[in-house]
């Protein structure tokens, strides 16, 4: 302290200059930011394609919110065209509509979403929209007829390209975490995507 009762410069500093605190607050910081980046963030959901009977990673995506997802197929038991529609939501995909193609070219009836379950099985031509089906785990199997092909943004994946007749892939999305975000904001990625 000074003379008249101020403290001096020099002894306010001194606590700042201790290297040990310094250290310590730069890993305390470092910790924080690594549990922060661990956190979910919100607007993104990952989606992965993956062999089932390889393991390969067939499509790691990392999407907005309201991503809009397509899957198109031919149904071998009704010989039908099928289109499903999703979108990416929370770390989830959430079906909101699925068509079941006219052979003959006419609209389908409309059918409320509740009904979709039993129509899968029971064929004959429908539509049905504004469905909330959620889904983080979908596994398809190829067959020789359905030639099934998902769209994310302006890629087409042809899964029978991919693990040929027979094979599976399995569908699973997640929430990203912050620090996977971070790299990716504003951006549509397929950074694993391998040409069979």
């Amino acid at each position: 302290m000074t003379e008249d009762g101020n403290l001096s410069v020099r002894s306010t500093l001194r606590g700042f200059a201790d290297p040990r605190k310094v250290l310590f607050g730069a890993l305390c910081l470092a910790l924080a930011l690594c549990l922060a980046s661990q956190l979910p963030a919100s607007g993104f959901t990952r989606l992965e394609l993956t062999d089932a009977a390889t393991g390969r990673n067939i499509v790691s995506a990392i999407l907005r919110d309201g991503a809009p997802i397509t899957l198109t197929w031919r149904n071998s038991l009704f010989n039908l065209d099928v289109t499903e529609a999703f979108v990416a939501e929370n770390g989830a995909l959430i079906q909101t509509e699925v068509t079941f193609a006219d052979p003959r070219g006419l609209p389908p009836p409309i059918v409320a979403p509740s009904d979709v379950d039993d129509l899968y099985h029971t064929g004959g031509a429908f539509s049905a929209k504004g469905m909330r089906r959620p889904f983080t785990r979908i596994a398809y199997r190829v067959g020789e007829i359905g030639n099934p092909k998902m769209t994310i943004g302006a890629r087409v994946i042809e899964f029978k390209r991919k693990v040929g007749f027979g094979g599976s892939i399995i569908l699973t999305t997640r929430a990203v975490s912050r620090g996977e975000a971070v790299g990716q904001i504003c951006k549509f990625v397929l950074p694993n995507e391998e040409e069979k």
